[in-house]
């Protein structure tokens, strides 16, 4: 864990480390690329939501399927869609700066649309054309108003309360305790929507880590902090000029994202983009790579093949329940409180497989564990029920969680989820597990799921963050159903 005491002054008094100096270049091009993507999805979101809403009103409007007229309105929409986006651009809507409230965003929406639509009409009237339907047009405008207003409304109320996942909310370490950075934590803590968890912040020099609260540590000890609090981005916000190139290498040699104040930028860095944390410019000297992409088409899995395994696996849920039941008495189902991606907690469910206090026998009996490290598992678990030796010999207590995956707790595949207790004695180095959302199974659930190895059940788990694509999931997947079939659970 990171220490308050650490020393500042070595480095000061010493020219920047090679290191540092190797870490500090930027790619302005590569930071560009990153900002392009988003904006791109962003724009692409849009443009769906106007399509829709254009198809809709055609389809209203000639439900005989004229087919002249529907391709004369098909070419007109291609060209709305198109003024549509460039006078949102000209609305800022694409800049990157975030608007004050909702009602501004919206009346931005509305303007770009209106002076869209304006346009439209003057093309059309201009070009003679008297089979263009008015009501078309309008009804497209009010359907892509609807929908693109309240995708980014909801986006914002979402926001407002998420946990930080990395990709659309990130946490944030402020480097500095001045005015400046205090009022930065504090604009990010009133806007959640921007995306931005403010954690806390870090001293640029040892001597100031009581200057405030919330300062985690020293700059010297960005690494440890950004490990064991989940970091994704750090935002520079002091003129200690040695503290702000350390920072920038530290936080690039551990992959994250890096923004500095452009009153301290110097020339960090010639050609970096500036881009707005709301209402704020700032420099990004680095952008976190993120596989969004991926990322999505993996979310995306999960969901419809949870979805169908609860509907084609119902009644064998319904049958296990039955069978626990009429075993044993308590209650059917059993969520656990057990840690997520980035720290967050959430329900694990499982259906109940052990005696209903089996919770507080776990004292008398792990002095039998044959598990190192902080996993306990026993072979003949007293606490075990009858009806529990049989589902977790298939696995098949686990099928609730396919109601996690659905909500976003976890994935299919992943680390399985730690309980609180089993990371509060992990290394540092052990909570890399923990960048990616926990899973039914996993790499060492196919690999060595009897292995009584900690030290081997968290290299696996790391060795599949650092891994990590969707062919490897689809190879655990497929190993995953030998291994239920095989009956090897215990």
């Amino acid at each position: 864990m990171a220490t308050a005491g650490a020393k500042l002054s070595p480095f000061v008094q010493d020219p920047i480390s090679q290191r540092a100096a190797e870490t500090l270049a930027v790619s302005p091009s590569h930071v560009r690329n990153a900002m392009f993507a988003r904006r791109f999805m962003v724009v692409l979101i849009d443009l769906l939501s106007i399509w829709c809403g254009g198809l809709i009103a055609i389809a209203l409007r000639f439900p005989l399927r004229n087919e002249w007229s529907v391709g004369t309105h098909a070419a007109f929409l291609l060209l709305y869609s198109g003024l549509i986006i460039l006078f949102c651009n000209t609305q800022k809507l694409y800049s990157g700066a975030q608007f004050r409230s909702s009602k501004q965003e919206t009346m931005a929406i509305t303007r770009a649309m209106a002076l869209a639509s304006l346009l439209l009409t003057t093309v059309i009237y201009a070009s003679g054309l008297k089979t263009i339907s008015r009501f078309v047009v309008t009804l497209t405008m009010l359907l892509g108003l609807v929908t693109i207003a309240g995708s980014r409304y909801l986006r914002r109320r979402r926001l407002q309360s998420a946990a930080a996942d990395g990709f659309i909310c990130r946490n944030v370490l402020i480097v500095g305790t001045d005015l400046a950075a205090q009022a930065l934590h504090e604009y990010l803590q009133q806007h959640r929507y921007l995306g931005y968890v403010a954690v806390g912040f870090i001293a640029a020099d040892a001597n100031d880590v009581h200057l405030t609260k919330d300062v985690l540590g020293s700059v010297r000890d960005l690494a440890e902090i950004a490990r064991a609090r989940f970091i994704d981005e750090v935002i520079i916000s002091t003129d200690n000029r040695a503290a702000v190139k350390f920072a920038i290498a530290e936080a690039r040699a551990c992959g994250l994202g890096v923004r500095v104040v452009p009153d301290l930028y110097d020339g960090l860095a010639w050609g970096a983009p500036v881009e707005y944390v709301g209402l704020l410019p700032t420099i990004c000297l680095n952008q976190k790579r993120i596989p969004a992409l991926t990322l999505m088409i993996k979310r995306g899995m999960d969901v419809i093949l949870s979805s169908a395994a609860l509907l084609v696996l119902s009644p064998l849920i319904a049958a296990v329940a039955l069978a626990v039941k009429f075993d044993s008495p308590g209650p059917v189902f059993y969520t656990s409180d057990r840690v997520g991606r980035k720290g967050r907690r959430f329900g694990c469910h499982k259906v109940r497989t052990m005696v209903r206090d089996a919770d507080n026998m776990l004292a008398q009996l792990r002095h039998l564990n044959e598990r190192d490290g902080v996993l306990f598992k026993i072979s003949n678990d007293p606490r075990i029920t009858r009806a529990g030796r049989f589902l977790r010999k298939y696995s098949l207590d686990e099928l609730p969680q396919l109601w996690n995956v659905l909500k976003g707790d976890m994935s299919l595949v992943g680390p399985r989820p730690p309980i609180a207790a089993e990371v509060r004695q992990y290394q540092l180095d052990h909570l890399k597990r923990l960048d990616v959302m926990p899973g039914i199974t996993g790499l060492w659930q196919v690999e060595a799921r009897s292995n009584p190895s900690f030290a081997s059940y968290i290299a696996l788990d790391i060795e599949y963050v650092d891994r990590w694509n969707l062919l490897l999931d689809l190879r655990i997947l497929l190993k995953t159903a030998a291994v239920v079939v095989a009956g090897t659970g215990r």
